[in-house]
């Protein structure tokens, strides 16, 4: 998930999507059109509909879908000789802040800035292109609206390193990134843990943080995201199968010079956190975590993603039933069932042992924070919430970069050196002008 670099469960058709803006919700992919083309038919019976839901919950796809119409570019006919972007008008395009446009099949990267025009009748929005990375985006026609801003740290400014994490079954690239100022923190690295769909450029957004904090970052690849090695049965384990390869990203931090670690988590990647330092025997190294929009309660996340794809409860249920049971394992694919309650945060905050930030938005689409609020309600001493308003999915960063940063860094000044009161002030949303 993470930034998700969403992708629908159900697919709206094209003709929709020229039609009128896209709802307020984000669904994966995979089980839209079949569950469409069901829809109505004998075939749309609830296990049919539960087996497409399970087996899309677990299964990677390499393939994002480029939903977003793309009109017209146009070369520095901004007011200050900006080039603009005109493309569909959806719930995410029409968010201030700053994007990421990938095209041409993951060719294409293209940073987005700030809306100069909305059309109404035509269902469009125009925005800055503050800078291409790579692809003509002249000649795209789709694209996927995506929450990194920087592809790689060579594009973000930063000095950086690629290294190779031993993992099960290989090598898992990652990117180490030292500090630039001298500070007592820099033992204390911040390694960044991307989300669902996602891939480590995810954690580039914390890296400011990092830099001012004089903290070394690395940013990793674990299983199943296109980079790392694959896990044998080629399936997510929502955390359950994952937290092996942050445990191995601490110790490669703790071989190159780093006393202990932060570890930062985006959507899944702070299930699969959360996991690391509930399993790991290297947890006691672990300062604390930071969280952005996590999947606290996976539970919560599947009842939200069978309601917003329309599915009778009925299926939602079953499909999380298959993804727990061994009896599904032949539908699913899972080498081994998921444990959905084990990953219920909420239902077992006393286990927790690890301060943490959580920077939520009351506006996310894919990952409710309601689980996040009930959590740091029910541990107050060890959960600091900070809520964001309009932000969706893992891009709190990217509607008000200044306050995300402001509320890290606060946090973490807190947390490595003892300084004031354990508790934030900063929990009230904000809305972006």
């Amino acid at each position: 998930m993470g930034d998700a670099n969403q992708r629908n469960f159900v697919r709206t058709p094209l003709w929709r999507t020229q039609s009128r803006p896209a709802k307020r919700t984000v669904r994966w992919s995979a089980i839209g059109a079949i569950t469409g083309a069901l829809a109505g038919t004998a075939l749309a019976t609830i296990p049919t509909l539960a087996s497409i839901f399970a087996r899309t919950v677990v299964t990677p796809d390499p393939h994002p879908a480029e939903d977003v119409r793309i009109y017209k570019y146009s070369q520095g006919a901004g007011p200050q000789g900006e080039d603009l972007l005109e493309l569909a008008m959806t719930s995410h395009t029409t968010v201030q802040g700053t994007y990421a446009l990938v095209f041409h099949d993951g060719q294409g990267v293209a940073r987005i800035g700030e809306i100069v025009a909305t059309h109404r009748r035509k269902q469009s929005i125009t925005r800055v292109v503050e800078e291409i990375y790579s692809g003509d985006l002249s000649t795209a026609v789709r694209g996927r609206w995506a929450g990194f801003v920087w592809p790689s740290p060579a594009e973000a400014g930063y000095a950086y390193e690629d290294v190779l994490i031993s993992v099960d079954d290989g090598l898992a690239p990652a990117w180490f990134i030292p500090p630039v100022r001298h500070t007592d923190h820099a033992d204390i690295w911040l390694i960044t843990v991307h989300g669902r769909g996602s891939k480590r450029n995810e954690g580039l957004r914390m890296m400011g943080v990092a830099q001012r904090m004089g903290m070394p970052g690395l940013l990793v690849s674990y299983r199943n995201d296109g980079e790392a090695p694959d896990a044998r049965d080629r399936k997510y384990g929502l955390g359950t199968t994952e937290w092996p390869d942050i445990e191995a990203a601490i110790l490669y931090a703790l071989n190159h010079g780093a006393k202990s670690v932060v570890l930062a988590g985006y959507s899944m990647g702070g299930a699969v956190s959360l996991q690391a330092v509930h399993h790991s025997t290297l947890a006691q190294y672990v300062c604390g975590l930071v969280l952005v929009g996590p999947v606290i309660d996976w539970m919560d996340v599947l009842r939200h993603q069978a309601e917003v794809n329309r599915l009778p409860n009925s299926a939602g249920r079953l499909g999380q039933w298959l993804i727990e049971s061994t009896w599904g394992k032949t539908i699913t694919g899972l080498a081994s069932p998921v444990d959905l309650r084990r990953l219920d945060w909420v239902t077992r905050s006393s286990d927790l042992t690890h301060p943490m930030l959580i920077l939520h938005s009351e506006d996310d689409d894919f990952v409710p924070i309601g689980p996040s609020i009930k959590l740091a309600t029910k541990n107050r001493r060890l959960v600091n919430l900070v809520r964001f308003k309009d932000a969706r999915h893992t891009r709190e960063w990217n509607v008000d970069p200044g306050r995300f940063e402001s509320a890290v860094l606060t946090w973490l000044h807190v947390l490595l050196t003892g300084a004031g009161h354990q508790r934030l002030s900063l929990s009230g949303p904000k809305t972006a002008e």
